[in-house]
């Protein structure tokens, strides 16, 4: 496609997608395939005829936006849901629960919403699951509610045995879980998404402002904060807390819960030109990914307890962890901060405990600080995914926007090495 950028901004304008984040070549690749699909002579030909048919622009999206989703994604967000909603319940009784999901995928999110709550002992008239996703392919297969081995990842399973029923194509899933859940084709990027609907108690948009530049970031902030109650909760992906810390929000004080309610003492930034100071709380995911393993150069016994804690410094390393993931959840800055710096006294470097210091000085507004660990932990682990999409965002925020695009490449390949995963 070379030089020929046409094709970028057309996806850019029609659903907001920075070429960035999933890389030139896989859109290069998707207008190849269309192009050959069609008979077009050359590019000329094909951009023509893309332009004049609708049915040509969406199969262009849905050959590049590849979904990649399972059953019970961050489950902690389920369970962290399940509690809320009882609570809500409770303050308002009679008073039915509505939940959106955006974008909604082949229908493994707004499913296994319904599947926590209908588990959690919600009857079904309590609340209601509505699912938008920009794909009619996708709409379709989670209408058809049939799923295969790839949905279902981790364990326990069990869920699959008490609302799946195996048959020769897959696992069908029980209607009583599919009457909760209403699907619809909708662009989160069409000013009449969502006409006439009231707002929601809680939206889960997980893993979608990542794909986006800041500006796209923030229009799309605001189509989620109107559809989203005064006292709702938005549900968001690992990656995107530090975004939402800045634009006026804080966490609901659930560990790995990655929900964010609206924070009336915050002010949010209102252009993209220096991150403003947030609450000095952990915006995002705090413990590991599993499967991660510290990088550890050197190993000694901790030299003294974190000040001002409730609890002596875990001797080993695993506690340690533990314990900066409990204390940033409490909003413990400073003892999380004591805490990362203890590990570091006892274990040596680690691109986790780099990575966490660079949140806490995020969201405390040190942002010279917050690169300067994010560069650490990348030294330490090049793929840090987490470091290298908050790094990328504050430097799209200073105006490096070709430094920012370099490390969301990166990011992009670490966290889809082979398929992309790609939340609309």
């Amino acid at each position: 496609m070379g030089d020929d950028q046409r094709f970028v901004r057309f996806l850019r304008d029609r659903i907001g997608l920075d070429v960035a984040s999933v890389g030139p070549a896989l859109i290069e690749r998707a207008v190849a395939q269309r192009s050959q699909a069609t008979h077009a002579r050359n590019l000329d030909a094909y951009w023509t005829l893309l332009q004049g048919s609708a049915a040509e622009q969406q199969a262009l999206i849905e050959a590049v936006i590849v979904p990649e989703t399972w059953f019970m994604r961050y489950p902690e967000s389920f369970a962290a849901l399940c509690k809320v909603a009882k609570a809500r319940l409770a303050e308002r009784p009679g008073v039915a629960l509505r939940i959106l999901s955006l974008p909604c995928s082949t229908g493994e999110e707004p499913y296994s919403i319904a599947m926590a709550l209908l588990d959690a002992g919600l009857a079904p008239q309590q609340f209601s699951v509505d699912g938008v996703d920009i794909s009619p392919i996708s709409i379709g297969r989670a209408t058809r509610a049939i799923y295969g081995r790839n949905s279902f990842r981790g364990a326990p399973l069990t869920f699959r045995d008490r609302h799946f029923a195996a048959t020769d194509d897959g696992y069908l899933l029980d209607p009583q879980v599919r009457a909760q859940v209403r699907l619809q084709v909708g662009n989160i990027l069409d000013p009449l998404l969502l006409t006439g609907e009231l707002a929601y108690d809680f939206v889960f948009c997980r893993n979608l402002l990542i794909y986006f530049d800041l500006p796209t970031q923030q229009q799309v902030f605001e189509v989620l904060k109107k559809h989203t109650r005064e006292d709702g909760a938005l549900f968001i992906g690992p990656a995107e807390g530090s975004l939402l810390a800045r634009l006026g929000m804080r966490p609901i004080g659930i560990a790995q819960s990655f929900a964010f309610v609206r924070d009336r003492q915050a002010t949010p930034a209102p252009t993209p030109v220096t991150p403003a100071p947030a609450r000095l709380q952990m915006p995002i995911k705090l413990l590991p990914e599993p499967g991660r393993q510290p990088l550890r150069s050197r190993t000694r016994a901790p030299t003294q307890p974190v000040a001002n804690t409730d609890e002596a410094v875990a001797s080993d390393g695993a506690g340690l962890l533990a314990q900066i993931a409990r204390l940033a959840n409490e909003g413990k800055s400073a003892d999380a901060q004591a805490a990362c710096d203890a590990f570091l006294r006892s274990h040596g470097p680690d691109p986790q405990v780099f990575y966490w210091l660079g949140l806490l000085s995020d969201v405390g507004g040190q942002v010279l600080q917050a690169q300067g660990y994010y560069r650490k932990s990348l030294y330490l682990d090049p793929q840090h995914a987490e470091a290298l999409a908050h790094l990328a965002m504050l430097l799209t925020a200073q105006g490096d926007i070709a430094g920012a695009r370099r490390l969301q490449e990166r990011a992009a390949r670490s966290d889809r090495p082979q398929v992309q995963e790609h939340k609309r």
